[in-house]
């Protein structure tokens, strides 16, 4: 019989982000007074990649990483802090990096106040930035409308005076932040071509954001998950997708 699962939570990583580690071995096939006694280097490895993640350097969010297996040396010469740290930041960024992971940007919670004749003007405002309205509602007692959207932070640097010069400066707006949205696209999609002096396509958003990021940290452009694995690794996930498009065909 299998025992009963105890999923115990490792470490919930609220000071750097939601992001949680989670021990769901099996005491039959993991020595859980290894695993214990290196708990809390395996915490700061895991720390360290939720820190600094593997896209643009850049704290990683709303992310749930399990640790199903684990081969620890019974000597403590060869289970220091030293090789552990790393060790666990590299099994964190690997396998972040195979699980199709996206780029989160902030977003601002706006309010416009308008006259009616302006509501369309803004409309056409907040398209062209990536904004989507949420609801548009008369202000009592007053001839003014209120508009109320969503505008990611990046596209909001010049939008007010873009949207006084279209509302010939009748209307008048408050931007608070409101919460975290997925990047349109794949970061890791190298098939995308991005020209210089030419806006991305909205798909293309992740690709362009997370290249420029990178070049402006003076980072390589492109994300490779082989330097985070051993050789041997490399071998054996190319062997098992190899096996595995057979068994598809």
């Amino acid at each position: 019989m299998v025992p009963s699962l105890n999923f115990c939570v490792i470490c919930a990583n609220i000071m750097q982000g939601p992001n949680i580690l989670l021990d769901d071995t099996l005491p039959t096939e993991v020595d859980k007074s290894l695993l214990n006694a290196v708990k809390d280097s395996i915490v700061q490895g895991f720390q360290w990649g939720a820190r600094e993640g593997p896209l643009c350097d850049e704290p990683i969010r709303n992310v749930k990483f399990k640790i199903v297996d684990a081969r620890i040396a019974p000597e403590p010469l060869h289970r220091g802090s030293g090789q552990l740290i790393p060790t666990a930041r590299r099994v964190a960024y690997s396998s972040f990096l195979m699980a199709t992971p996206r780029l989160m940007e902030p977003v601002y919670y706006v309010e416009i106040q308008t006259p009616i004749d302006c509501v369309s003007a803004i409309y056409t405002v907040l398209s062209r930035r990536r904004g989507h309205v949420t609801a548009d509602v008369p202000q009592p007692g007053t001839p003014a409308y209120i508009v109320k959207a969503f505008l990611p932070v990046i596209e909001s640097f010049g939008f007010e005076t873009d949207l006084r010069y279209h509302t010939q400066g009748q209307a008048f707006c408050l931007s608070v932040f409101d919460h975290w949205a997925i990047v349109p696209g794949d970061p890791l999609d190298k098939s995308i071509v991005l020209r210089p002096l030419e806006p991305a396509p909205i798909q293309h958003l992740a690709r362009e954001f997370m290249v420029k990021t990178r070049r402006r940290k003076g980072m390589s452009e492109d994300v490779s998950i082989s330097k985070f694995f051993d050789e041997a690794m490399m071998v054996e996930l190319a062997q098992q997708a190899a096996v595995l498009h057979q068994q598809m065909m």
